[in-house]
């Protein structure tokens, strides 16, 4: 009886936690839709000359299993690089059509590139999860690949990126699943995605006071079961490095460029010192930008972002050429 009440307990945390995780993600969709800071310099003319755009474009069976497909004016090269945009929306929310301005952007400099949605967790699919959604995006490369070559433009590179929840999806498939990407990966770039899911790091949602709240909401997002007895043991790290990117690091991890709020409450900013810890221990090649005096939104810091986007810029012409 009395393990039927903790799991009830641990149930009801959980319901309770996933609700204001949504309440929180739903406010950062909206600053992040209202100002996004990587907006302001990829304002591009977008027509014939420069590209085409392919909209909902099916990788799979489910609804939002679709992507966007952007490829340059330019067709005649022997092969071309792909940058693949992962949306925000704290897992729950946002649409690959809100980063059009990032993707025309990318296609201007010579990029083929993809904008790709994956299944939300909301009320038609309770059981989504980070780990499903990084599968989903594993499973749309290969389609990806396939539609670009059937339009003439064969890939044999690419980057991956995103911001906030997508910033984490593409953290995952860079040092997750490069070894098994069909298309080689070069690099990485991403803004506030959270790196990894220890609830003494996600101070701002109290978890660190709270082991039963912290498994309700960390089985929701890892898709594992997770009772309060296993924070702090092998057995919770074992059910969370589905969706820790930073668990996968290694010698071989691509290069990484990231970005992140001093003052974040929504995606906690004292998880980003395991990101930096492991790119350090395993001497991945990485340059990190603090924005000392903004959150989620990174939007009170306009020196910062214009250094981050040159080695942004840096970054694409040394990993990805043109």
């Amino acid at each position: 009886m009395k393990v039927e009440q903790k799991d009830r307990r641990t149930w009801l945390w959980g319901c309770i936690y996933v609700g204001a995780f949504i309440v929180v993600f739903a406010i950062s969709v909206i600053i992040k839709m209202t100002y996004n800071p990587l907006s302001g310099e990829m304002n591009v003319n977008w027509n014939d000359s420069v590209g085409r755009m392919y909209t909902d474009i099916a990788y799979g069976d489910q609804e939002k299993n679709k992507f966007d497909l952007y490829v340059p004016a330019d067709h005649t090269k022997k092969s071309y690089g792909l940058v693949v945009y992962l949306h925000a929306g704290g897992f729950t929310g946002g649409d690959k059509s809100d980063d059009i301005n990032m993707l025309k952007w990318l296609t201007s400099k010579g990029y083929v590139a993809a904008g790709i949605n994956y299944t939300l967790r909301d009320e038609k699919h309770p059981t989504a999860s980070v780990d499903t959604m990084s599968q989903e995006i594993k499973k749309s490369m290969p389609i990806v690949k396939a539609e670009a070559q059937k339009l003439g433009y064969p890939l044999d590179r690419m980057a991956i990126a995103g911001g906030s929840a997508g910033g984490t999806l593409a953290l995952l498939y860079a040092y997750r699943d490069a070894d098994t990407s069909p298309i080689p990966v070069k690099m990485v770039y991403e803004m506030v995605g959270p790196p990894s899911f220890f609830p003494q790091d996600w101070i701002s949602y109290g978890l660190d006071q709270n082991p039963a709240a912290a498994a309700g909401l960390f089985s929701v997002m890892s898709g594992h079961v997770i009772t309060p007895d296993m924070i702090g043991t092998e057995r919770y790290k074992e059910a969370v490095k589905g969706i820790s990117p930073y668990m996968w690091i290694n010698a071989n991890s691509v290069p990484t460029l990231a970005g992140y709020g001093r003052y974040d409450k929504i995606a906690p900013f004292g998880a980003v010192k395991h990101l930096i810890n492991a790119l350090n221990e395993h001497h991945v090649p990485y340059d990190y930008f603090e924005f000392p005096h903004s959150g989620h939104g990174l939007q009170n810091d306009n020196k910062i972002y214009a250094q981050y986007m040159d080695k942004l810029n840096e970054y694409l012409d040394r990993y990805m050429g043109s």
